[in-house]
């Protein structure tokens, strides 16, 4: 019976090997999840090249090792193990295809050149493990006349047509003030591989995945392709507006910054944002009275609406509509999100820590299985951690081995690059609008919220 148990407690992936060549966000994200399913995954790093592991300290602080500090690097590679090779190497082509003999899965998402150039391309991993999967996910995809362009989540945003929808009416596209299409990549990733993992246990097969970054988001836009597809028609740019609802958009509250978004669907919500405004004259005007005069109204519809929102806090606006059953959301902005008590409640966020910054809340995999959970179990590795465990555990390399492959730069413990340290310009961020505000009590305010220190901890000297 406690077998029985322990068997259910198991993470979904628990026993599945997965070798992580991924840079940036979109690879990151997906082996980030992986992870949090149970995979073991093995990040690699080159000594000479790692993974965005430098830019927003905490605290703005470089500390001695700042390497291991860079919060980007942190969010995206938590569950992993982390080691480095150097790829150039012959040596270190030799380590990567010993992994490759005792792993599942290989992620990458480099141009199609690279693995092709390095020798190890999926027929050369085939020979090696005959069920290995592997799954490439650049930009263009593997084939194709664009395949070896470049490609960045920005410039992708663009080339799915994406960008093209956004933006205000009569004015140029806006494209996102995030690479959106990054995570999007990494979940058609994530979904792929347990497509591939689940062909595998019933064939004993492998296979190769070829997913085009570009093509995934593609998948955003099912509605002007579909209107294109069937009336010939190219969607414009629409601002925060809908084709046929009104009011919809997003109003200005009180307070600096603050925004709330109000969707109405039919006149039943109509009349119940109406009651919440307390019943001004102004709604029983013609241009409101029926959906279609109140979308063909939407300038003065908008600005009315806008003048009751402004005298109000975005949560009151929000709590006042959803009371009367008017689709409406406040706009959050990241502290908004940290220190929100219905995902506290829901565990979304959790505090891991970290030996060179302590404990952090970071957001787990997005969802909830009631058998086998899912969660973060680990912090992202510190620059060449778990060298010793693949190298000589896993692999079966000598002490002397090892030592010998640092010699000759293949592996290390530390960049052997020079990276930068340079703690962040907050007046100057302030300046130009990378910033709208700091907190000097936040790791106070978070503490107190989630009721276990945030925050620097004296455990600095894990390496």
């Amino acid at each position: 019976m406690k077998d029985e148990k322990a068997k259910k407690l198991l993470r979904p992936l628990e026993g599945i090997r997965v070798i992580d060549l991924t840079r940036v966000w979109a690879g990151p994200h997906a082996t980030r999840i992986l992870g949090a399913m149970g995979a073991e995954v093995i990040k690699i790093e080159a000594p000479n090249r790692p993974d965005r592991r430098v830019g927003y300290m905490p605290e703005n602080d470089p500390g001695e090792r700042p390497w291991n500090r860079g919060g980007t690097f942190t969010k995206d590679n938590m569950d992993k193990l982390g080691i480095n090779i150097d790829l150039s190497h012959p040596k270190g082509i030799a380590l990567f295809k010993k992994l490759v003999a005792v792993g599942d899965v290989v992620v990458e998402n480099h141009t199609p050149r690279v693995m092709k150039n390095l020798g190890v391309d999926y027929p050369v991993l085939r020979e090696i493990r005959q069920d290995i999967i592997m799954i490439s996910m650049p930009g263009f995809g593997m084939t194709g006349p664009r395949k070896d362009w470049l490609a960045w989540g920005s410039t992708l945003d663009c080339h799915s047509g994406l960008a093209q929808l956004t933006g205000y009416i009569g004015g140029p596209p806006h494209r996102m003030a995030t690479a959106y299409g990054d995570p999007v990549a990494g979940i058609f990733a994530v979904m792929a591989v347990l497509m591939a993992l689940n062909y595998r246990s019933r064939t004993g097969k492998g296979q190769y995945i070829d997913l085009a970054h570009s093509e995934a988001l593609v998948h955003l836009i099912g509605e002007a392709v579909m209107e294109y597809t069937m009336n010939k028609r190219t969607l414009p740019r629409m601002g925060n507006r809908h084709p046929y609802m009104a009011p919809h958009g997003c109003y200005r509250c009180k307070g600096h910054d603050k925004w709330v978004v109000i969707a109405v669907r039919n006149d039943a919500e109509w009349r119940s944002l109406c009651q919440a405004m307390g019943g001004p004259d102004w709604c029983l005007d013609d241009r409101f009275a029926s959906a279609l005069e109140r979308w063909k109204s939407q300038d003065e519809l908008d600005r009315r609406i806008g003048e009751w929102t402004s005298t109000l806090s975005h949560y009151e606006v929000m709590r006042l509509l959803q009371e009367v059953k008017v689709p409406c959301g406040a706009v959050f902005n990241p502290k908004e999100l940290l220190l929100n008590s219905h995902l506290k409640e829901r565990g979304f966020f959790q505090v891991v820590e970290h030996p060179e910054v302590g404990g952090r809340p970071v957001h787990g995999p997005g969802f909830f299985l009631s058998k086998t959970p899912v969660s973060v179990k680990r912090h992202a590795p510190l620059f060449g951690q778990d060298n010793d465990y693949v190298f000589q555990g896993l692999l079966g390399l000598t002490a002397e081995e090892v030592a010998e492959l640092e010699r000759e730069n293949v592996t290390s413990k530390v960049p052997t690059n020079n990276l930068p340290e340079r703690p962040a310009d907050f007046e100057l961020w302030s300046r130009i609008g990378l910033i709208s505000g700091r907190d000097p009590d936040y790791l106070k305010r978070l503490s107190s919220f989630y009721g276990v220190p945030i925050g620097p901890s004296k455990k600095t000297d894990e390496q």
